[in-house]
């Protein structure tokens, strides 16, 4: 037994039973800041969120993305270019309800066998039309360290192809040297980063890129 699991059984009274795809991410992050999970999500909840996402988007729900928070956030084109709606967990749908009791479950493992500190979550739904794409950027604001953990999920058709484009590029640091991760949106894959460490970017889409994105935050 090791002292995570101690740990757990001490403060639980119950045995602990490891999730390996949760400690695969936990692994990764912490070897390289970032994690690639395909099917983290069964095709079924993909295709039901892909429905969710195109039906909100035709109400004409979105709105066009800004830099910055909520507190100080503007529209600038030249650098993002994608439409978003943000998800109340408080108000969701079926689809939306699969998604949040995952990642629920995710944050209750991370924050049981990591000691996070993760109190809160924010989502949106993300669509980059045909043309589009944000320039490499972090996670993080002035007026506000709260992220720690970026979360994207691909809701992109089964058909998806890598000439399609909005690539995401991890911006990563090793051993003092700049080396860039090219990942590309193929339907269930995510990617889980450290939010105040990776520079990102995507890149233009050839074909609508659809996506939830998302934060994990700490105090």
């Amino acid at each position: 037994m090791n002292d995570i699991q101690e740990v757990r059984e001490l403060f639980e009274g119950i045995p602990f039973v490891e999730n390996p795809v949760y400690e695969r991410i936990i692994s990764d992050i912490g070897i390289q800041n970032y994690s690639i999970i395909d099917d983290f999500f069964p095709s079924e909840t993909v295709s039901l969120l892909r429905q969710s996402l195109l039906y909100k988007h035709e109400e004409e729900r979105f709105k066009k993305a800004a830099i910055g928070n909520r507190v100080n956030e503007i529209i600038v084109k030249s650098i993002r270019g994608d439409q978003i709606l943000w998800i109340d967990e408080t108000l969701s749908n079926t689809a939306e309800r699969l998604f949040f009791e995952h990642i629920n479950d995710l944050v209750t493992y991370l924050n049981k066998t990591c000691f996070m500190g993760i109190l809160q979550k924010e989502f949106h739904y993300a669509l980059y039309p045909k043309g589009t794409f944000y320039k490499r950027h972090i996670d993080t604001f002035q007026n506000d360290d709260r992220r720690k953990l970026s979360i994207v999920c691909y809701l992109n058709t089964e058909d998806w192809k890598p000439e399609n484009g909005g690539e995401l590029v991890l911006y990563l640091n090793d051993e003092g040297q700049e080396t860039a991760r090219v990942i590309y949106p193929f339907p269930g894959r995510i990617v889980i980063f450290e939010s105040q460490i990776i520079e990102h970017e995507v890149k233009p889409v050839e074909t609508e890129r659809l996506s939830i994105t998302g934060w994990l935050k700490t105090r």
